[in-house]
């Protein structure tokens, strides 16, 4: 079976690269600093500070081998050829809540860089894959958890 492609933006595969190197330069050498005062302070079996260090250096592991993982099956949206006519992976959404009667600015990315605290929303989400290929004054209807929404494409844009 294939390994699913993890769709990014320049802007998220930037930050991935930098938290990996975060991780490999600066975060393994302080665990490992952290790991050698606890040894130095003798008996392991009871050093709460040496657990810590060790749990903390095994998250570290995990955290960069996730990375490497969606790294290396990174596949990066061009936002400069983003075609505006539709909305696609990579563009910003102004949409009209036709029920709360209010715009909402959505960044349409891929599943790894989501994050709706931010307005980036998947295109595996339910609004994404309902907005995905629709142009200007379309209306989408989207059933959600919280049931259906109806929203009204008003601009398509490159991200600034």
């Amino acid at each position: 079976m294939a390994e699913k492609k993890n769709i990014l933006t320049y802007e998220g595969l930037r930050k991935l690269e930098n938290e990996l190197e975060d991780l490999k330069v600066v975060r393994r050498k302080e665990v490992a600093q952290k790991i050698k005062e606890a040894r130095e302070q003798g008996d392991l079996s009871e050093n709460a500070e040496y657990d810590a260090a060790k749990d903390e250096q095994r998250d570290i592991e995990a955290r960069i081998e996730e990375l490497e993982k969606i790294l290396k099956n990174a596949e990066v949206i061009d936002e400069d050829e983003i075609d505006l006519d539709k909305i696609s992976i990579g563009c910003v959404v102004k949409v009209y809540d036709c029920e709360f009667d209010e715009e909402i600015d959505f960044k349409i990315v891929g599943s790894t860089e989501a994050n709706s605290l931010q307005g980036k929303i998947s295109n595996e989400s339910p609004v994404g894959m309902a907005l995905l290929g629709k142009k200007k004054g379309d209306t989408v209807t989207v059933e959600t958890q919280a049931g259906s929404m109806q929203y009204k494409v008003l601009e398509i844009q490159r991200v600034n």
